[in-house]
């Protein structure tokens, strides 16, 4: 799904983000370049990533003007995006140090900000320049081509600053989110992966390990046969990228294992449960769920 292209609003006229650095040129990175281009906002792109494939799909797209293989492409830009694995940040904040302009206001994407902003506290000399941010936005697909327009309009972004941060440069940010239909909100890091942890890191681990659990035996073909809808829509975020997620785990692990012995203290009971043959435990488990699940849809559709 690639999406059209959007008339500017009176917004996108009125902020400059001048020329725009996007490190990562995937979902979520091609994404907020198309849309930033569409608002009319930014001078030019350019993509920064490892395969040369993916930045030439995103130039024939239109989503960037020019690419490197080399974050030193990012001098002479006015804004820069992170939006790469959170185990490449590392390399890529060390190399921003050395080739960012010192007035760039630089942001991410990444779903892990305690990671996010400890990162940039060990590698750039004006952290104060850095915004983190999350999007709470994506599909289970992943590169250029997978990236639309549309991707944030209506979604959430978590704005997690550091204590130090430039005021300006988080204006910047969250102007920028607005331009493309996204509504900003400030959040404390550790809070943010708390949360994360719970409605989004564990469902995903939950979505492999089943897939894995059924087709454990090597019967794979055979038992997916039978799956229908329901395992199809459970299942759909084990088609994620698995090199994202696994760095997600890992620079979550201390809020995603409270999470997994949560889920796992669920599971056995449920199995007790199954064990005795006590209907009505089970019964009161599953309905409790349901209730929860369907309240949390009437609101959101209110």
């Amino acid at each position: 799904m690639t999406g059209g292209v959007d008339r500017p609003g009176r917004e996108g006229r009125s902020l400059r983000l001048g020329r725009l650095a996007v490190i990562g040129v995937g979902l979520i990175g091609g994404s907020l370049a198309r849309a930033l281009r569409a608002a009319g906002c930014v001078e030019r792109i350019t993509g920064i990533g490892r395969s040369a494939e993916n930045l030439r799909t995103a130039e024939r797209l239109g989503i960037i003007d020019d690419w490197s293989h080399d974050v030193a492409a990012v001098e002479g830009a006015d804004t820069i995006v992170v939006a790469v694995p959170m185990g490449a940040y590392d390399q890529v904040f060390s190399a921003l140090e050395l080739h960012a302009r010192s007035d760039a206001v630089i942001t991410d994407v990444g779903s892990t900000k305690q990671h996010a902003l400890d990162t940039a506290a060990r590698y750039l000399t004006a952290p104060g320049r850095f915004v983190a941010g999350h999007p709470i936005a994506g599909t289970e697909d992943s590169g250029a081509a997978a990236s639309f327009v549309g991707l944030f309009r209506g979604a959430t972004v978590v704005l997690t600053p550091g204590a130090a941060v430039e005021q300006e440069a988080v204006r910047r940010v969250e102007a920028m989110w607005r331009v493309v239909g996204a509504s900003p909100c400030f959040m404390d890091a550790a809070e943010h992966d708390r949360l994360m942890a719970a409605v989004s890191h564990l469902p995903h681990l939950a979505a492999f390990a089943i897939v894995n659990a059924v087709t454990a035996e090597g019967r794979a073909p055979e038992m997916l046969r039978f799956a229908a809808g329901g395992f199809r829509d459970f299942t759909r975020i084990a088609s994620s990228s698995p090199t994202m997620w696994r760095d997600i785990a890992l620079t979550n692990r201390e809020a995603l294992v409270a999470q997994i012995d949560a889920l796992q203290a669920q599971l056995t009971g449920m199995r007790q449960a199954v064990v005795e043959g006590d209907g009505a435990r089970l019964a009161a488990l599953f309905q409790c769920a349901k209730r929860v699940r369907d309240d949390w849809l009437h609101r959101s559709d209110s």
